[in-house]
């Protein structure tokens, strides 16, 4: 076996995951993530080791990407892997998808249980996690009229819509809370626990693990224990959490949650997954493309039609590259360079930091508005001006209640230098 030096690390700019013809990754993950304790490397402020896992990405020289948060770029590995799965089944059709997929489908999804740390009976994959989340939404079928349900305002537009339709669908009160800010780890617990108070007759809670709107972390784990107490189900939406917060689905603590694997995972775009905790599925209502009751069948819950074979077959291909690094050192890297620009800014005269210190609370994704500054157009003008004058992409956040904000999303191929340039401007654009 080849010695992963640090030298060979330099010289060669990857993490030697090589690809060969129907093969998939080489080295195997258990190999390759051994490199970075090798190597010493795989520190937040290891610049080499970085620059080295950033060579494994294609980026756009055109701007600055710092809008990473729509969806996760593949690593080259995962492309390639991608394209040859794409280039089988466009190869082989229906031949492969009715004779041959169903063995790749249940290795793949060994894979995805493995990550989440569930039973294979406890998951089902989906398109995305707005699919995932609005089948536990709509069909979560133990709420009577008159109960109520809760959501926030950090959570997604879809998830708040599913949540609202369920005053129409299930004859239920639907109440919307305001997230404190600036937020803090038992501010956030104290949030939930008096809108349960206040609502004694609620029966289904919606929290979002890490919100699109700002990137503030929530404590889930405790705000569901506490939920539990009171007879409340609790829906989580973990988009953006899976691959950027280290948990698993015990963790986590709810029986219901929604994935992305196209975001922190690195899947390509169209794969997510449905967890319904062993026990629960009766609880959620068929999909109504199901012909059969299928009382005990996750996989009845949501019905997709024909989907992305090859994006699904990657999978494992992003998984791997994922676990080379560790879902820890990645954490902590994408902190480190969002602390780099917002942490400076934190008690500048001109800009508001929507995220805390609090390292339980922030991860990479981080929002920022001007003091006073809470229009969405203006908002997005801010953003509009990051990338025309200084060429850094970022992308403006609405539906919070204290206001607009714009959102900066660094990824494994952003440098050092690439949010010291977006400090700097921000620095000039205050004046």
């Amino acid at each position: 076996m080849q010695s992963w030096t640090r030298r060979h690390l330099l010289r060669t700019g990857s993490l030697g995951l090589t690809l060969t013809a129907g093969v998939g990754l080489t080295p195997p993950p258990a190999r390759a993530g051994t490199l970075a304790a090798a190597t010493g490397g795989g520190a937040p402020t290891d610049n080499a080791y970085w620059q080295a896992i950033a060579g494994q990405y294609d980026v756009t020289r055109d701007i600055t990407q710092l809008e990473n948060g729509n969806w996760v770029m593949m690593a080259r590995p995962v492309l390639a892997a991608y394209q040859r799965h794409q280039q089988r089944v466009n190869a082989e059709t229906s031949f492969y998808s009715r004779r041959g997929f169903g063995k790749d489908a249940r290795a793949v999804m060994a894979r995805v249980a493995g990550l989440i740390g569930c039973g294979l009976d406890e998951i089902t994959l989906t398109r995305n996690a707005t699919e995932a989340l609005l089948a536990l939404i709509t069909g979560y079928n133990r709420l009577r009229p008159g109960d109520t349900v809760i959501y926030s305002d950090l959570d997604y537009d879809a998830m708040q819509a599913g949540m609202v339709s369920l005053r129409q669908r299930r004859g239920v009160d639907v109440i919307r809370i305001d997230l404190p800010e600036p937020a803090s780890h038992q501010g956030l617990i104290d949030a939930y626990e008096q809108a349960l108070k206040a609502h004694p007759k609620t029966r289904l809670l919606l929290l979002t693990h890490l919100t699109h709107r700002t990137g503030l972390i929530l404590p889930v784990a405790e705000i569901t224990a506490m939920a539990r107490q009171r007879g409340v189900d609790v829906i989580v939406d973990a988009a953006h959490s899976i691959g950027l917060v280290d948990f698993t689905a015990d963790t986590l603590g709810a029986d219901f949650v929604g994935y992305n694997l196209h975001k922190w995972i690195g899947a390509p775009v169209g794969v997510g997954v449905l967890y319904i905790r062993r026990g629960r599925v009766p609880d959620i209502d068929p999909s109504p493309g199901e012909m059969e009751a299928a009382p005990e069948n996750i996989r009845a819950r949501v019905h997709t039609g024909t989907r992305d074979l090859a994006a699904m077959l990657a999978v494992p291909d992003a998984i791997d590259f994922h676990q080379s690094i560790g879902t820890a050192r990645i954490a902590a890297r994408l902190r480190h360079l969002r602390d780099l620009w917002a942490e400076p800014l934190r008690d500048h005269p001109a800009y508001e930091i929507l995220t805390p210190t609090d390292p339980r609370l922030t991860g990479g994704l981080t929002s920022f508005r001007r003091r006073g500054v809470t229009d969405d157009k203006e908002n997005a003008a801010i953003a509009q001006t990051l990338l025309e004058r200084y060429g850094i992409f970022t992308v403006h956040r609405s539906g919070l209640s204290r206001g607009a904000c714009v959102r900066v999303t660094p990824a494994l191929f952003n440098q050092e230098a690439d949010v010291e340039k977006l400090l700097a401007a921000l620095r000039h654009m205050a004046g």
